[in-house]
């Protein structure tokens, strides 16, 4: 965390912070960045819960007045967009940047955090280190919180035996949320909670938690994969392995270079900030004091919907309509340029293209371009992806409807999946959701770290509106 904050202002307090983060990136070394190397993860954490305590309160006693951010009548009806409302620790989406994990980048991120080899790919354990302390760990560091978790990473055979009694026509991403209820019996955080524990310890029985939550979903999603789409023959887990490796292989699949892929898809997909439905779910439950399994399964259950974690799995439909309608021929700019007007045209959208706050081509999708540049440059589907980068921005713009026309995260990902044969569709939601553990879950300890209260914003009615803001309008008009 960061020293003492003297400011008089809110746009004094984020220019420090964003200071201090820049300079750790730009003026520090390597081995200034693990000058820590040596300490285990709750260590770290409890020195800075006590400093991020004593900065939240020094933000709050120096700008606790000031307004953050207004709310007009437009954001009230529309999404709440923009709105800026709450606070969140572990990730901040710049429109022009993208996502910053811990002020790190991704290419940052790529570049610092330990992978399984030297140049590879990082371990999503490495992230969920930065995610949780704010820091670079050490390899040593990354180590130990891989045997940490793969000591919890078991299944009970009762939550199994649940799984299996699930019928497999049940979509993937409710038997995945069903098997992180399943578990709820096993919350560390109810149980102490019940038991009376003391307020300034909940963060710790969060952070069993989510440990455990973490390390055994690997093996639920594979359980749910096998189970749906090759009638429940299971895989035994290799508890060695790193949680990439041990999801690919309880999926039933033997490729080192996709256990790279999926370090590089679990990384970038943890966290994107704190208003995207899943994440905003993870921190509204929770707010509840409901246990990590509880706030993390409602988080799923956001992130099943088509407008959020089924998004990638829509533009992998669209690409094959695409070749579809090619008719054989090849991808050129002139043949996908109709398609794409034909799509609009339609009342339909171009799947994958925009976002909601990112002005600019999202990094997620240019780190998953260079993985397939390097991998698979010939594959039929990537190479329409990668035309398609130079066509729907332009159609986009010249549409005018948009005001961001450039590919996002999930123009790519299926594209990545599918050439690896994870061709079912269907269960690309649940491998995002064991990525967005990373991060929700880190956040959640956070928050009972420093004591958030419950969630409960106003609401108005519509007629509260008519009656405060139109008739007073209308009254001064006259």
């Amino acid at each position: 965390m960061y020293s003492r904050v003297g400011v008089q202002s809110l746009s004094c307090a984020f220019s420090y912070v964003w200071k201090q983060q820049r300079q750790v990136l730009n003026n520090v070394s390597a081995r200034s960045l693990q000058s820590s190397s040596n300490a285990s993860l709750k260590e770290i954490l409890e020195q800075k819960i006590g400093e991020m305590r004593e900065e939240v309160a020094q933000v709050r006693h120096a700008v606790g007045n000031q307004v953050l951010g207004t709310c007009t009548v437009d954001q009230a009806y529309g999404g709440m967009r923009s709105v800026k409302a709450m606070t969140y620790e572990t990730s901040l989406l710049d429109p022009n940047e993208g996502i910053r994990f811990r002020g790190y980048s991704i290419p940052e991120c790529q570049k610092l955090l330990p992978g399984i080899k030297q140049g590879g790919e990082p371990l999503p354990e490495s992230l969920l280190f930065l995610l949780l302390t704010g820091e670079i760990p050490s390899v040593q560091q990354v180590t130990a919180l891989r045997e940490e978790l793969s000591s919890r990473a078991q299944l009970p055979d009762r939550v199994k035996k649940t799984l299996n009694s699930v019928s497999p026509s049940l979509h993937p991403m409710a038997q995945f949320s069903i098997g992180i209820l399943a578990m709820q019996s096993d919350s560390v955080f109810a149980r102490e909670y019940a038991r009376g524990a003391p307020k300034n310890k909940w963060w710790e029985y969060c952070l069993e938690d989510s440990l455990t939550l973490i390390a055994r979903l690997p093996q639920v999603a594979a359980i749910v994969y096998r189970n749906t789409y090759y009638q429940g023959k299971q895989l035994e887990a290799d508890l060695k392995l790193d949680m990439s490796a041990r999801l690919t292989k309880m999926m039933g699949f033997q490729n080192p270079e996709f256990d790279e892929l999926m370090r590089l898809y679990l990384t970038i997909h943890a966290d994107h900030e704190g208003g995207n439905v899943s994440a905003h779910s993870v921190r509204l439950v929770g707010s509840a004091l409901s246990d990590p399994f509880l706030s993390f399964s409602a988080g799923m259950n956001g992130l099943a919907g088509p407008l959020h974690g089924l998004a990638n799995q829509n533009v992998l439909t669209w690409l094959l309509q695409v070749k579809e309608k090619l008719g054989g021929q090849a991808p050129t700019k002139e043949n996908l340029t109709k398609i794409c007007w034909d799509t609009l045209n339609s009342g339909n959208v171009i799947p994958g293209f925009g976002h909601a706050v990112l002005r600019r081509t999202d990094p997620r999708y240019m780190c998953q371009r260079e993985f397939a540049l390097k991998h698979l440059p010939n594959d039929e589907i990537f190479q329409l992806v990668s035309l398609l980068y130079e066509v729907v921005p332009k159609v986009l713009s010249e549409q005018g409807k948009v005001s961001n026309p450039w590919p996002n995260v999930d123009a790519h990902s299926g594209t990545l999946l599918r050439y690896y044969g994870v061709k079912e569709m269907t269960f690309y939601t649940v491998l995002f959701g064991v990525s967005r553990a990373l991060g929700t879950l880190s956040s959640l300890v956070w928050d009972r770290a420093l004591g958030l209260p419950i969630e409960r914003p106003k609401s108005v009615t519509t007629r509260w509106i008519k009656e405060n803001l139109v008739h007073k309008a209308a009254s001064e008009a006259k």
